[in-house]
């Protein structure tokens, strides 16, 4: 039996940071995944702190007593409602030097954030504090939204052609074990304007997007018979457009409380927050985002199923 990796969930004790650790919670409950919760004093505040009142302030010390006394309360409440063990981590500095330190020494299969924080979750995912840390993140990363009421139902699990985007089912099976697959493929003619202009006839362009399509079906079912998934298992949606547009439009047209992205750059480890897809799903979407580079996706986050 696989033992499996370690979950990690930040929290700056926002509301949807809270959502967030509740997920994480629940995820390793489902999985029997190990849990930790995390939670970064920023550097920043305690050095305008020392500024204000001197180095070894009461005050200093204070602060960070709050923040140990409110992580302790959320794991218990965690540990409570779901019947985990919850391990604590405190730490204080740059978050997502802190964060990823913490992914690496744990070994970790996930790192799950809230889409937005009152602290410094908040920058994590909407600023350059969060392009720097999941660009360099050694596991996925669940971006949460919704309030976690129940498992997930339905994963919006969006394909393209590069080499490795079989093992993106296997991300399915890890965090949403018992979601009901949808697999999307956007497809598109290269350059079809230009071939109009170009004077390409109208027959020989249908025929390219109908090529396109064709490619696009076979490889979304024989990934899907790659992992043992019955035509009756899963739903194939092949769809014609820009991807970024196309995930937001279905992940809305088949109910999907999750959407999982891969990352399909030259660089696993580049922009991995900063491409225009997952920028425009992160925006504009409503289901909570699992991103993750393709090391990740082949390494850690497998690890996750029981």
């Amino acid at each position: 039996m696989t033992v499996p990796a370690p979950i990690l969930a930040a929290t700056d004790f926002s509301a949807l940071s809270r959502h967030a650790a509740d997920r994480a919670a629940r995820l390793a409950q489902e999985t029997g995944a190990p849990l930790s919760l995390m939670h970064v004093t920023l550097d920043s505040a305690l050095q305008e702190l020392r500024q204000w009142l001197g180095a070894g302030h009461v005050m200093e010390q204070q602060l960070l007593a709050e923040a140990r006394e409110q992580l302790a309360r959320l794991a218990d409440q965690l540990a409570a409602r779901h019947g985990v063990g919850v391990r604590t981590v405190e730490a204080a500095g740059a978050v997502p030097e802190a964060i990823e330190d913490e992914v690496r020494r744990l070994g970790a299969g996930l790192l799950v954030l809230g889409a937005r924080g009152a602290g410094f979750l908040r920058r994590l995912v909407l600023g350059t504090t969060s392009e720097r840390l999941v660009r360099r993140s050694s596991c996925p990363v669940l971006v949460v939204r919704q309030t976690a009421h129940e498992p997930y139902r339905r994963v919006l699990v969006a394909l393209d052609r590069s080499p490795w985007a079989a093992a993106m089912l296997q991300v399915v099976r890890g965090v949403a074990p018992h979601a009901r697959p949808v697999l999307l493929a956007a497809y598109q003619v290269p350059f079809q304007e230009k071939l109009r202009f170009a004077g390409v006839n109208a027959a020989t362009v249908e025929h390219y997007r109908q090529q396109a399509r064709m490619r696009a079906s076979q490889h979304v079912h024989a990934l899907a018979a790659r992992h043992r998934l019955a035509p009756g298992d899963y739903d194939a949606v092949i769809v014609e457009g820009e991807a970024s547009q196309r995930i937001v439009e279905q992940e809305q047209e088949h109910d999907c409380d999750l959407v999982v992205l891969g990352k399909h750059s030259r660089s696993a480890a580049e922009d991995l927050l900063l491409g225009s897809v997952t920028q425009h799903v992160l925006a504009e979407g409503a289901a909570d985002v699992l991103v993750a580079t393709a090391t990740a996706t082949a390494t850690a986050t497998p690890t996750l199923a029981p």
